[in-house]
Formats: C-alpha cells, sequence, structure tokens
C-alpha cells in the first residue's frame, strides 16, 4: 500500500503557522526566563539595581562596573528593567556609560524587557537615552514586535516616535502588523495602520495580515485591513505562495461572520489553491457544515464537482472529515452530487470514508445505495510494461484494520444481490490480495514540504525545470531516495537525480533534497558539478539535474574497471578535488560537504576531477555551530570526530576524507578493505589507526596525508595549503620519469585509452609492458614487475618470479614487509642496469 489515502491534513501555511505559534511562545519562555533570574553571587551593585535603591546605585557605580553582566549576560540595565526600576535610575545608568545594546544570552536588550513589561516610563527613558528601537533579538525581533505581540499601545506608539521602522521583518518575514493582526490587538494594528504600516505586505510564504486576520476570525481586525487607509487597502483576492485567498483561511477556520463579510467586498468563492482546494473543499475538510451551507446558499453550485489533485470533491473531503453526518447529507441533497461520483483515480466517498474508519459515515452511504463494487486503481510503469491494479472500498477497510466497517461491508446487501454477500470479493476464493495504492502520482505538499515552498520562492528563474523538460535514458545509480537517470533537457545530455514520492515522507528527505538544490544553486567552478535546475513543481516528480560527468566516479574507475592511472594522473585527479574543495570551503557562506569519497568524485572525458553530490553538503553558518548532523556520509571516509557522534565539527572534517581518498589513489586499494565500512570508521576513530604508508609514495605527499588524516582537527592544514604541493609534486621531474611523460606534459586523457591503463593481462604483442612505472593495484603492480623484469632480462615470467624477491602480502592485500617492496625495486633496477651495460657492449 502507499503513503497515502488522502489529502494531507496540513498544508505548508498550516505548518509555517503552527511554528510561528511555537517560536512565539518559545520566545515568551525565554522572556520570562530573563525576567526571573537566579540572584546568587550577584554583586552589591546589581542587587542594588535590582531593588531600585537609586542612592546606593549611584555610590557604586564607576567606569571598571558599570558594564558587567551576570552569567546569563543580564546588564545593570536588564536588572532595573526586571525589577520595574524608576525611570530615574535608567538615566543614571545610561549617563554613566552603562551600554543599551547588549544582549543575553537569549538575545533580549533591556528594550526588549521593557517592551514586554508594558513600563511606558522606562521603554521612555531608553528611547530618550538613545537606545537603538530597532534592534533585532530572539528570532530577529524587534521591541516593536514585541509591543504588538503584548498589545501594549501607548508602546507601540512610542517607538514609532522615536524611529522604530513599521514594516521590519522578524525571522519569519512577519511585521508588526502581521504580529498584531496574528494576537487580534485590534488598536495596535489601527495605530500601526494609521502610522503607514503597508497592509499588504507578504510574510515568508506568501502571507498578508489579511489572512491571519481572517484564520483567526478577526471581524473588526478584517473590516480595518480592508477598508484600510486611502490607498492603503487590504485586497481580499489576494494568495500566499500556497494559493490560499482570505477565504480560504476563513471557511477552514469556520468564521460565518467574516465569511458573509468577504463576500460583501468581492471575495472569489471558487478560487483554488495549489492543490485545486476551494473555499469549500476546505470547510468540508474541517466539517464547517454551516460554512458548507452558506458557500452554496449564496455563491452556488459550481465548487461542488470540483476535483483538487487529490482527486476529490467536496463531498470526498466531508467523507475524509467523517464526524459531521449532517454535513455529508446536505452535500448529497444537492442535484448535481453523485454520492458514486469517482475521482480521476477512481475513488469514491466511500473509499474515503473505509479508510480513515468512519462507520457512521460508511453505513449512510451504503443506505443511500453507495456502490460497495465501485474500484480505485493505479497505473504503474515497470519497465516497457504497464500494471494496473485496483482496489474496492472494502480493501481500504481491509489495509487500515477497521473491522467494524469490514463486517458491515462484507455482510451488506449489494443493490444488485438477492442475498447478502458472504465475502467482499467471490473471485478472490475468501483471500484478501493486498494492493498498492489507488491514488496514483501524488501531486501533495505535506506539512514537511515548507522547505520546498520557500525553496521554489527563492531559486533564480533560470534554475526551474518541467518533467516535461526531461527525457530519461538508462540508470546510472541508485540510492535510498531513488535513482539517477542519464538523460537530456533542452538538448544537452545530464544526469537526472530522480526523487521517489515516498521519499518524502520523512523530513530528513525534505531537508536533504532542499539543502542539495540551494547548495547546487550557489556553486559555479569547473572542480565541482555543475546545477542545471530543478523540478520542484510536483512532489512526485522532484529531481535535481546536473551536467552529465562520463567517465564515472573515481570509484568505479579504481575497483571496479581497476584500471592503472600513472602518478602524474593521479595528482591531477587529487588536486582538482583539492581545487574543487577549496572552492566550497572558502566560498562568502562556506559549505562543508560531509560525504567526500571516491563514490563522489567524477571524471570526465579528459580525466579531470569534479566533486559532486551534495545530498549530505551543508552551509556553515557558524564555527562554534553546535547542530551538524550526526554521522552524515560513508563511514569508510568518515573523520573521527563525526563518527563519535559528535554535533560540533569543521571544515577540517573533509581534510581528513580528502587524505583518505588521496591515500586510495596512490594505492589503489580502499581504505582498511579487509574491514566493513563501520569497523573501518570505529578503527580510524577509537584506535587511531590509519592506512599503511607505501614506500614508492612521494615524501611530500606522505607529509601531507599524516597531516590531513591527523585526529586533532586544527592540525590539519587547509586546502588552500595542500593544492601548492600536490602541485610541485605533480610537475617534479621524478613523477614526469615515473609516469613518462614529459616534465610539462599536456592534460592527459582518460578515456578511452590516453593514459597507459591495463588490466592484469593486457600487454603489446611483442610483450612489453604499456603499464606505467608506478601503478596502483597490487596485484597489477606484480604483474607490472614480471613482466618489466622479464622483458629485460630475457628470462619468462615464471623464472623471474623465482629470482625477484617481490613484495610479500597480506590476507588484505597489503605488504607485510615493507623492505619486500625496496628489495624488489633494487631487482628491477639492477636487472635493468645489467641490460643496458650488456647492450652498450654489443653497440661496441
Amino acid at each position: 500500500m502507499g503513503n497515502y489515502k488522502s489529502r494531507p491534513t496540513f498544508s505548508c501555511t498550516d505548518e509555517l503557522k503552527k511554528k510561528i505559534s511555537e517560536s512565539y511562545a518559545l520566545f515568551r519562555s525565554k522572556v520570562i526566563e530573563d525576567l526571573r533570574p537566579k540572584e546568587t553571587d550577584w554583586t552589591e551593585l546589581q542587587q542594588a539595581c535590582s531593588a531600585g535603591d537609586l542612592s546606593t546605585t549611584r555610590s557604586l557605580l564607576n567606569e571598571d562596573n558599570a558594564n558587567d553582566t551576570t552569567d546569563t549576560g543580564l546588564s545593570l540595565l536588564h536588572i532595573s528593567c526586571m525589577s520595574g526600576a524608576s525611570s530615574s535610575q535608567i538615566k543614571l545608568l545610561l549617563r554613566k556609560g552603562v551600554k543599551w545594546s547588549t544582549l543575553t544570552k537569549n538575545q533580549f536588550s533591556a528594550l526588549h524587557l521593557a517592551a514586554y513589561k508594558g513600563d511606558i516610563d522606562q521603554v521612555e527613558a531608553l528611547a530618550d537615552g538613545g537606545a537603538d528601537v530597532n534592534q533585532a533579538g530572539h528570532s530577529d525581533v524587534t521591541s516593536l514586535h514585541v509591543a504588538a505581540m503584548c498589545g501594549h499601545l501607548e508602546i507601540a506608539r512610542i517607538l514609532i516616535t522615536h524611529g522604530a521602522q513599521i514594516d521590519i521583518k522578524d525571522i519569519v518575514k512577519f511585521t508588526p502588523l502581521h504580529i498584531a493582526c496574528y494576537f487580534g490587538h485590534e488598536k495596535v494594528v489601527e495605530a500601526l495602520i494609521h502610522n503607514g504600516a503597508d497592509i499588504n505586505i507578504s510574510g515568508s510564504v506568501g502571507d498578508r495580515p489579511l489572512h491571519l486576520a481572517c484564520a483567526k476570525g478577526n471581524l473588526k481586525i478584517t473590516q480595518l485591513l480592508v477598508e484600510g487607509n486611502g490607498d492603503n487597502k487590504a485586497d481580499v483576492t489576494v494568495c500566499d505562495d500556497e494559493g490560499h485567498n482570505p477565504l480560504h483561511f476563513c471557511c477552514k477556520s469556520g468564521h460565518l461572520v467574516v465569511l458573509h463579510y468577504l463576500l460583501d467586498h468581492g471575495a472569489l468563492p471558487h478560487h483554488t489553491n495549489i492543490y485545486g482546494d476551494t473555499p469549500l473543499h476546505l470547510a468540508c475538510y474541517n466539517g464547517k457544515v454551516e460554512i458548507a451551507k452558506q458557500l452554496v446558499t449564496l455563491t452556488g453550485t459550481e465548487s461542488l464537482n470540483k476535483e483538487n489533485v487529490f482527486s476529490e470533491t467536496p463531498l470526498h473531503s466531508a467523507c475524509t472529515y467523517g464526524k459531521s453526518l449532517e454535513l455529508v447529507k446536505f452535500l448529497l441533497e444537492q442535484e448535481c452530487v453523485d454520492i458514486n461520483c469517482q475521482g480521476k483515480d477512481g475513488h469514491t466517498g466511500l473509499h474515503s470514508a473505509c479508510y480513515h474508519g468512519h462507520t457512521r459515515i460508511v453505513q449512510f452511504l451504503l443506505e443511500n445505495r453507495a456502490d460497495i463494487n465501485m474500484v480505485a486503481y493505479v497505473s504503474e510503469q515497470s519497465g516497457d510494461s504497464e500494471k494496473r491494479e485496483e482496489q474496492t472500498p472494502l480493501m481500504w477497510a481491509y489495509e487500515r484494520g477497521h473491522d467494524a466497517i469490514i463486517v458491515l461491508m462484507k455482510h451488506h446487501k449489494r443493490p444488485s444481490d438477492e442475498s447478502a454477500c458472504s465475502d467482499y470479493s467471490g473471485s478472490l476464493d475468501g483471500s484478501y490480495v493486498s494492493v498498492p495504492s489507488p491514488l496514483g502520482k501524488l501531486r501533495s505538499m505535506t506539512k514537511e514540504k515548507i522547505d520546498v515552498l520557500q525553496l521554489r520562492a527563492t531559486l533564480p528563474h533560470q534554475f526551474h525545470l518541467q518533467i516535461t523538460d526531461l527525457d530519461f535514458h538508462e540508470v546510472i545509480g541508485t540510492g535510498s531516495f531513488g535513482k539517477v537517470y542519464k538523460g537530456t533537457c533542452k538538448g544537452r545530455t545530464v544526469a537526472i537525480k530522480r526523487y521517489r514520492a515516498s521519499s518524502f515522507g520523512a523530513k530528513s528527505d525534505v531537508d536533504m533534497f532542499c539543502r542539495e538544490v540551494a547548495i547546487l544553486a550557489k556553486l559555479n567552478s569547473p572542480y565541482v558539478i555543475n546545477f542545471v535546475g530543478a523540478c520542484l513543481d510536483d512532489p512526485s516528480q522532484f529531481a535535481i539535474v546536473t551536467q552529465y560527468v562520463a567517465g564515472g566516479s573515481l570509484f568505479s574507475l579504481l575497483h571496479e574497471q581497476k584500471r592503472l592511472i600513472d602518478l602524474h594522473s593521479k595528482l591531477t585527479i587529487a588536486m582538482d578535488v583539492a581545487k574543487g574543495m577549496d572552492y566550497l570551503h572558502t566560498l562568502p557562506q562556506p559549505i562543508i560537504h560531509r560525504d567526500l569519497n571516491s563514490h563522489n568524485i567524477l571524471l570526465d572525458e579528459h580525466g579531470r576531477a569534479i566533486v559532486a553530490d551534495f545530498g549530505e553538503s551543508r552551509f556553515l553558518r557558524s564555527a562554534e555551530e553546535d547542530n551538524m548532523t550526526k554521522q552524515p556520509g560513508n563511514l569508510r571516509w568518515m573523520a573521527p570526530e563525526i563518527f563519535t557522534q559528535c554535533t560540533k565539527y569543521s571544515v577540517k572534517a573533509d581534510v581528513f576524507s580528502f587524505s583518505l581518498v588521496l591515500w586510495e589513489l596512490l594505492a589503489g586499494e580502499l581504505p582498511f578493505a579487509h574491514l566493513k565500512p563501520a569497523a573501518a570508521a570505529a578503527e580510524t576513530a577509537y584506535h587511531n589507526s590509519r592506512p599503511p604508508i607505501g614506500i614508492t609514495f612521494p615524501k611530500p605527499i606522505v607529509s601531507l596525508l599524516k597531516r590531513g588524516w591527523n585526529t586533532d582537527p586544527d592540525q590539519r592544514p587547509e586546502f588552500r595549503e595542500v593544492i601548492p604541493v600536490l602541485d610541485e609534486c605533480r610537475q617534479s621531474q621524478a613523477v614526469a620519469m615515473l609516469s613518462n611523460v614529459d616534465s610539462a606534459p599536456p592534460t592527459p586523457s582518460l578515456f578511452p585509452s590516453a593514459l597507459p591503463m591495463v588490466t592484469e593481462q593486457e600487454g603489446d604483442p611483442e610483450g612489453r609492458s604499456t603499464t606505467p612505472p608506478l601503478v596502483g593495484h597490487v596485484s597489477a603492480l606484480r604483474n607490472h614487475w614480471e613482466m618489466e623484469a622479464s622483458r629485460n632480462s630475457g628470462g619468462s615470467a615464471e623464472d623471474n618470479r623465482r629470482r625477484i624477491p617481490f613484495p610479500q602480502l597480506d590476507k588484505n592485500g597489503y605488504v607485510s614487509d615493507p623492505l619486500s617492496t625496496m628489495r624488489a625495486a633494487m631487482s628491477v633496477s639492477e636487472s635493468l642496469t645489467s641490460s643496458s651495460s650488456e647492450k652498450d657492449s654489443e653497440d661496441s
């Protein structure tokens, strides 16, 4: 079965209002916390301020202690405002240099506290003394927001007189007018409008003050907004970002008087929001019987047969609500309403009532000849075949375990039957067959998707794509989110990361999708994946589109294809990755990748590396931030501080992961290949183990590796220090000789064969090795030494295997005797020297 059988109960706007309500409740608790301090360990001066003892305060106050604060950040001004001190004491403190701008640990100024308490004299003294009336505190709330929240009219006037910005916005883009409307303070609303507040100003999801007033059912405030001040009047047809107009909010909340007022002033009764809901739909989903009756009576029957995107008419909506039999009866009394009306997906009101377990509604529908045999369906594409699956209302009840409804329906006499049915489907021979959800493609935004709505509003226009712009080809990757396809977008070959609709059942999935799109839209570097756009309009079709990188991942190249790469190319790849990471870390708002590994490093047709997959990435707000996700990314490449459940880590975690990737490049092996990922992470974190350093690794790289995977993040280098080391090493004569390239080689191509890459069996017809002198894969390294020795000594590979002491490998594929590598290299070198001497003597 699918995740949904009906419309989600929360829209994005509902979720935002809930968050705002919770936010301001938290705001109040924080203020109260500051207003009830623990007075232990207070100084004599602080106690004098708390007691309002002006003479003692004057005698003790000096330049050294004027700006002392308590453990919770309370200044002398805060303490005076909390204790209800006189304006004289406030003025004294300001004259003596006490800073009015000091914020408590809960982010409140003295003016915030005075405004919250409603102390007019204190607010006036602070404002006259130079306090910034527009200073933002907790959640970007100003003192005028606080006055609007608490309904302190005189304080609001004082603040406005002293220059408070009338349309200043808090963290959710609410102005003081929004707040006054939300909390229902009519006098404050009137004062704000009189002083020029923008009545039609938009909040974070397009919500206007009128939307809030109608949702709260406050007729007086609604009238003040609609009648306005001159040309500054509220538009009764204005919509928020989800397409709700004021009438939607009014009908959902059930405010009959406001409904009549809006209809009298030109509201649109049949307008649909982005979910396809009319005001009548919302009234029915929320059981507002009188609202539904008035809408149909006053505005006609146009909305009665409108389907929303969940294939539901108002009758479906009423059956989903299921707590008002009167509402269902009223709708069925309308001539244009059919009790067996099927939505586009085939489900009826009976399906909805069965699914939600509303027994009385089910019984009423059955008694009024609702058809028990109506079928809801879903068509799903599976390869080249289309599979059609069906469900009756009884199956919906069976899925949810509503036993009373199952018994009722199984023994109900159908209109076409002569006797009661003994089972719900004779063709099933009494057995229940589980069928997936019949709702088809869900075009929904659940309550978790407010982030998607905000992203849609902020994402630049050129990045908005439609699913019809994309042509999907073969699958090139899979994950918990869905699949990655190779495809085309407007004639360009691209990679398409397609999300399953069901993947949005959890908040973390939404976070990952929104964060990845937001990050990709900010990037512009040849060393990171290029963002083409995203499909945001339909949750069942969410997709992220990026450039297509032909070479695949570094992981695939090293461990699946087992290609052999020369040292120069390896260092080029490492340097490209370092440049990409340096770009991310040095942005104005740095980005921490958190999942850097060989899977997420892609190689283009020229062998250049590109950093990709920002699903685990996030913007780094502050070095002191302590709310990072625990254990994101792949465990095998994870920094110790992340694996040990730390939530406070920095970009240096990426440096650790890079160091393991660099080792992986040089060694041609997975880090800790003999261990499972979690065991590998535990080995690095708890035992401070690191992969073995090969004797063939260049010395500067060895030093870089040891610094990069240091246990202490502060000891790790930044990428701007890494790049020059890699570049110098890459351009060195030794690397050029080992890689069989000129000292200043052109960029080689990895595809198809510009770089000498062979598998263990490959070679030219004459038996000469086409493998570069330094290769990564251990078994290939053994093969290379054998072939090289054979070519130069004239013997067979088997003969040379007996003569040359090749490295001894342990069970995990690592060199167990490091000296054996040196001995082998020396043997090959001696063989080459001997062969060269023999050839010289022959020539002479």
